[in-house]
């Protein structure tokens, strides 16, 4: 997974979002309900760690922006 950088969070209202759950569908389903509340930018794919349970989801999310845009 990428690092997170200065320009991530350089303000307050940015956040970098990662999702810990059980399987893809899980979350993905959580990615789908904070994209309905604000900008984020999409999450194609999650990533898992060998020999540990779950999946990991990253992405971005802005709540200076509505959804929509």
């Amino acid at each position: 997974m990428r690092q997170i950088n200065d320009a991530h969070v350089a303000v307050p209202g940015l956040a970098v979002v990662e999702v810990a759950a059980a399987d893809d569908e899980t979350a993905f389903a959580v990615h789908e309900l904070l994209a309905a509340r604000c900008a984020i930018a999409p999450a194609d794919r999650t990533t898992r760690v060998p020999g540990e349970p779950g999946v990991r989801l990253r992405f971005f999310l802005n709540l200076h922006q509505d959804a929509d845009t």
